[in-house]
């Protein structure tokens, strides 16, 4: 059994930061998991536990600045992690590796007997909000259980496992100098896009607006506005279907990274992953 550590870094995120917590703590136990605030203003989470939690200086730096200055602390921090640990996986407050229910196995489990070299990305799966039928996210269950639809999104296709210390580009979107394998049983499911009210109440944090972030936050409506007029294919046929493209087509500005052009798959979740996270 491999030894496995989770890292990553909030700021005014409490809300997936506790289920961040929750669930890798669930999954590797929480003594293994390493966040970093930022901001000497942020509160601890009253679920952190064992948790290692380090409250940072904030700086104020634009968005695209501020994402390499925060990519290469976690890389350095990932590299000393694999001194002691045989894996590391860093990736968004909002993000979460799951393992295919069907495999019946634990994420520790699975990532115990998968080749990683250097590093493993599951196929990115962007989760929106069907507006009409699905309502306000409750954070004491499931989110699974209340969201039945996503788009299938190459720029979620992250290497957020690592076995060796490496340099991610910002955001986790790729590994500086290293190609990509996307195992055919994990899937990272993005949860920014998938509570229309937690958007509004992103976009009215005057810091984040005041670093460049508004458009990237406008950007994530996309995905509730294709998940409400797309009509939803079966991701079981579909998923295999996207992780052969992104396999084969690359970013034509980043080579290192998955991409699918024009592609807009709205899948269905398939209910075994009601539970998952």
């Amino acid at each position: 059994m491999k030894k496995i550590a989770a890292i990553t870094m909030a700021r005014n995120d409490e809300f997936f930061l506790e289920k961040w917590i929750n669930y890798y703590g669930a999954q590797i136990g929480k003594e293994n998991l390493f966040v970093f605030l930022d901001g000497k203003d942020q509160q601890i989470p009253s679920n952190a536990g064992g948790a290692t939690v380090t409250l940072c200086e904030h700086v104020e730096e634009e968005m695209t600045v501020g994402d390499r200055t925060r990519i290469a602390f976690l890389s350095t921090f990932a590299a000393k992690l694999l001194e002691q640990y045989d894996l590391v996986i860093g990736g968004d407050v909002d993000e979460f590796l799951v393992v295919d229910p069907n495999c019946g196995k634990s994420l520790k489990d699975y990532l115990s007997q998968v080749r990683c070299t250097p590093s493993i990305s599951g196929l990115g799966i962007d989760v929106g909000q069907k507006l009409g039928e699905e309502g306000k996210i409750d954070a004491s269950k499931s989110f699974l259980s209340q969201r039945a639809v996503a788009l299938i999104d190459s720029q979620y296709t992250k290497p957020v496992v690592i076995s060796k210390p490496v340099k991610w580009g910002a955001g986790f979107h790729r590994v500086k100098n290293h190609n990509y394998r996307i195992d055919k049983n994990l899937y990272l499911f993005h949860f920014g896009s998938f509570d229309l009210d937690i958007l509004k109440q992103k976009l009215n944090d005057k810091t984040k607006i005041a670093t460049g972030w508004s458009k990237h936050l406008e950007q994530r409506k996309r995905t509730i506005n294709l998940v409400v007029k797309k009509v939803a294919l079966d991701g079981d046929v579909f998923f295999p279907i996207a992780r052969l493209l992104q396999i084969i087509i690359r970013h034509p500005f980043a080579w290192r990274r998955p991409y699918m052009y024009f592609w807009k798959m709205v899948v269905k979740i398939p209910t075994r992953f009601k539970n998952a996270v």
